[in-house]
């Protein structure tokens, strides 16, 4: 069934309708969680990950670095989603510990990321990496560029979630990741919806979606990056011509649709490359490239590691979880 949007806007239909229409599609997916332990003054770097990477705050202050985004202040309740394939690192100011009782962390008994440094107090943040689509489309999360944050102390209803997420993990019952599935998608639509309200500029994509010529064009990028779409085929889908069409994605995204496919391309081919051990050369025929030289050049150039290398530090950093669990 397609995304009921599809098939136009009904007169007369607010802004605010379009949104409860969409949030009611949000499908959600979650990898395990991990522990990020930071033991004192100190920095973890989580590098770039193919995925959205939700982290969650239990206890201490400190930063969250991204490249080319001013810090993102942490303490506890804080939940921040950074955008895939963003470098990133968490930062322990150290001093008094806050919002975490000492037992906490051996309750949780997850796999761990931990860094020492100058004794004065720990952080420690839950991390997990998601995907989060539409009913029937998967790669919504792709659209994001820029990261979310949202303090629970400001959402009750966040709050509890996450509190009845923490709750399943440490204490397992029949249905636990079908719960932590729903707990976790009403933290999402809670961050969404309350920038939404803002008119935060980190959700302008959002229109894309409730725009039914942009979203036919952007189901087919995100249902196969690696079809020979081009900027007129596209329109077409978008029933629109092509300087209407690259205008009005431009405006909704910042950026032409064929750059567009382009990022989304080498994000999926990331995401095949650390979950699988599928040969690199089908990997770039599979995302849209004609040579696997091509894909090696390309995907070399946005993360800074070949396809290769980017595979056999996945592996390096699976192999440390499962070690430190």
């Amino acid at each position: 069934m397609p995304f009921p949007l599809s098939r136009g806007i009904v007169a007369g239909m607010t802004a605010s309708d379009d949104h409860e229409r969409l949030l009611g599609e949000l499908e959600i997916s979650a990898d395990p969680f991990a522990v990020c332990a930071l033991e004192g003054a100190c920095s973890l770097g989580l590098g770039r990950n193919p995925g959205a990477t939700l982290h969650y705050v239990l206890g201490g202050r400190g930063d969250l670095r991204l490249q080319s985004w001013a810090p993102i202040p942490l303490m506890p309740g804080r939940l921040v989603l950074v955008p895939s394939s963003m470098r990133h690192s968490l930062l322990n100011a150290g001093g008094p510990q806050t919002g975490l009782s000492t037992c906490e962390p051996a309750g949780l008994n997850l796999a761990s990321h931990v860094a020492k440094g100058a004794k004065d107090g720990n952080m420690l943040v839950l991390c997990s990496t998601i995907s989060l689509g539409l009913r029937n489309t998967h790669g919504l999360i792709d659209l994001l560029r820029t990261p979310l944050s949202l303090d629970l102390a400001a959402s009750p209803l966040a709050d509890r979630a996450m509190e009845g997420l923490i709750m399943e993990m440490t204490h397992p019952r029949p249905g636990r990741r079908a719960m932590i599935r729903a707990l976790l998608l009403q933290c999402m639509i809670e961050m969404l919806r309350s920038r939404l309200e803002a008119r935060d500029t980190a959700v302008t994509w959002m229109r894309g979606l409730v725009d039914p010529g942009l979203w036919q064009a952007l189901r087919v990028m995100l249902d196969d990056p690696g079809a020979p779409h081009s900027l007129e085929t596209l329109a077409i889908e978008a029933g629109m011509s092509r300087s209407r069409f690259a205008a009005r994605f431009q405006t909704a995204y910042g950026q032409g649709p064929m750059g567009f496919l382009r990022a989304l391309r080498l994000a999926r081919a990331a995401q095949l490359l650390t979950q699988g051990q599928e040969p690199v050369e089908r990997i770039a025929r599979k995302v849209g490239f004609a040579s696997r030289s091509a894909f090696t050049r390309a995907f070399t150039e946005v993360w800074g590691v070949t396809p290769r290398g980017l595979r056999r530090d996945a592996a390096a950093s699976a192999t440390t979880r499962d070690g430190g669990a």
